[in-house]
């Protein structure tokens, strides 16, 4: 038998098929947003009271709410690669929004390819920002460059460029329905993934939503305000942060000590709209799906790419650690599966998505592969007697053209999250999530929580130099500039 790296064999050990040998696999629909953040969905009790998400909801209702979702990075991207390759940030190498994946990365739909699943991908890549070309592991490929156009878009639909009028969601939802619509009487099992460039900034809700929310009242978010309790103990940055790029001091209309401007209140509104706008086509894709006649028997997931802030500690990006920036909406629907309106609270991350849907296809990944997550299958089936994960790795690298964050490393408990900032002269972060779930207060010097914070900190960097990589940083040249290698020889 090959010999597996230990990551295999850890993955594998959940990856149990979710069928007899006989049964026909399930096939797999993964729906992916952008932007999204964990609370904004209408069934959540911290969600605003206007917003509406019936589609959504209806998910979470037939299907399992997995409350504690996050991903390992909260940026397009180097998310977006450990969705498909089930790695870390500095296994896979994506680091920025610039990069691309490294030639001879493997997907995880590719491994599906070969265990004779038709796949398809439909809407943002951004991987390799200037290309739009199919990747490996696709059967067919409709998708854009970069961040793409939330109106009319110009698409690459299977090498053939082709432009397409009217809102971003509403055509990629087209062409995964008539994707869906194809497979109506075919019997060989499916991949479709959908990756909305919904609700990236700057937020853009479909015409026919586009002031749906306009005189409503927003609950501004208490640590928003520029006011010397929400600053005391964080470290330095943080603040600076809301006076440059991503920061609510940074906008037109400048800097607010009490009342927030106008802008904010449209950003906030427009946010929501193109929440909505998306939940709309949630519920397009979903019904394609039924009509295929192949609802019974698909799984489908649906999450973000990342969180992001909507006025917590002066920001309106994400990027950093907070739990607004790393927390992601997920849902997952299964007939006969995945008891209806169940949840659980075990901490997921995007680096297990790879392996539970090799794990619902009964696939085995060719030996050497190497997985960072695992999968979740059984807490889907609820089968929660296994041990689950104690705490979740986080990594951010500084970015050239957006300097206001730090590169950041952090580890996170149920109860505690410790945040180490890297290559500026400033404090750490540490915070109690159930004291302070809004992580206003850094506790980093209080006296009682060294040994846990010094335990903590240990494990971080013990984990990133065990898991190889970890401790390098890729570094990218800013755009323009000029290298030459004589000059550096000193």
């Amino acid at each position: 038998m090959p010999r597996l790296s230990l990551a295999v064999l850890l993955a594998a050990s959940s990856l149990a098929p979710a069928q007899s040998p006989t049964a026909k696999p399930r096939n797999i629909v993964f729906l992916l947003s952008d932007d999204h953040r964990f609370d904004f969905l209408g069934f959540m009790d911290r969600a605003p009271e206007f917003l509406e998400t019936p589609n959504l909801d209806r998910l979470a209702r037939e299907g399992m709410h997995i409350r504690n979702a996050f991903v390992s990075t909260s940026l397009c991207s180097p998310s977006r690669a450990s969705i498909l390759t089930g790695q870390y940030m500095h296994h896979h190498r994506v680091v920025d929004n610039q990069r691309p994946v490294p030639p001879g990365t493997t997907f995880f739909p590719q491994y599906l390819q070969k265990a004779g699943y038709r796949t398809a991908y439909v809407g943002k890549w951004h991987m390799g920002h200037d290309d739009d070309g199919a990747r490996p592991g696709f059967d067919y490929w409709a998708s854009f460059k970069g961040q793409g156009r939330y109106f009319d878009p110009v698409i690459n639909v299977n090498g053939e460029r082709q432009q397409f009028e009217g809102y971003n969601a509403d055509v990629l939802s087209d062409l995964a329905g008539e994707w869906l619509k194809e497979r109506r009487d075919d019997d060989q099992p499916f991949y479709l993934c959908v990756s909305f460039k919904a609700v990236h900034y700057p937020f853009q809700p479909a015409e026919r939503h586009r002031g749906r929310y306009a005189e409503a009242a927003i609950d501004y978010p208490e640590t928003m305000a520029n006011t010397e309790r929400n600053y005391r103990s964080q470290p330095r940055w943080i603040k600076e942060r809301r006076y440059s790029i991503h920061g609510i001091d940074h906008m037109e209309t400048g800097p607010f000590d009490k009342d927030p401007v106008p802008d904010f209140d449209a950003l906030f509104r427009g946010y929501a709209e193109a929440v909505h706008s998306l939940d709309e086509n949630i519920g397009r894709v979903m019904d394609a799906l039924r009509e295929s006649g192949h609802g019974d028997h698909t799984l489908v997931v649906y999450m973000g790419d990342n969180g992001f802030h909507l006025g917590e500690h002066g920001f309106y990006d994400k990027r950093d650690a907070f739990e607004t920036s790393i927390r992601v909406p997920m849902l997952a629907w299964a007939p006969g599966m995945i008891e209806p309106g169940s949840a659980t609270d075990s901490m997921i991350q995007n680096i297990d998505i790879a392996p539970t849907m090799l794990g619902v296809a009964g696939v085995v990944a060719r030996p050497g592969a190497r997985f960072d997550g695992r999968s979740f299958l059984p807490i889907l089936r609820g089968q929660n007697d296994r041990p689950w994960r104690e705490h979740i790795l986080y990594e951010y690298h500084w970015e050239w053209n957006f300097p206001a964050t730090p590169t950041l490393f952090a580890i996170r408990t149920d109860r505690y999250k410790y945040v180490y900032t890297h290559g500026t002269w400033d404090l750490d972060g540490f915070y109690d999530l159930q004291t302070d779930p809004i992580e206003r207060h850094n506790l980093i010097s209080v006296p009682a929580y060294q040994e846990r914070i010094q335990a903590m900190r240990e494990q971080l960097f013990t984990e990133l130099a065990q898991s190889g990589g970890g401790m390098s940083m890729p570094l990218r040249a800013p755009a323009g500039a000029r290298l030459d290698q004589r000059k550096n020889r000193r």
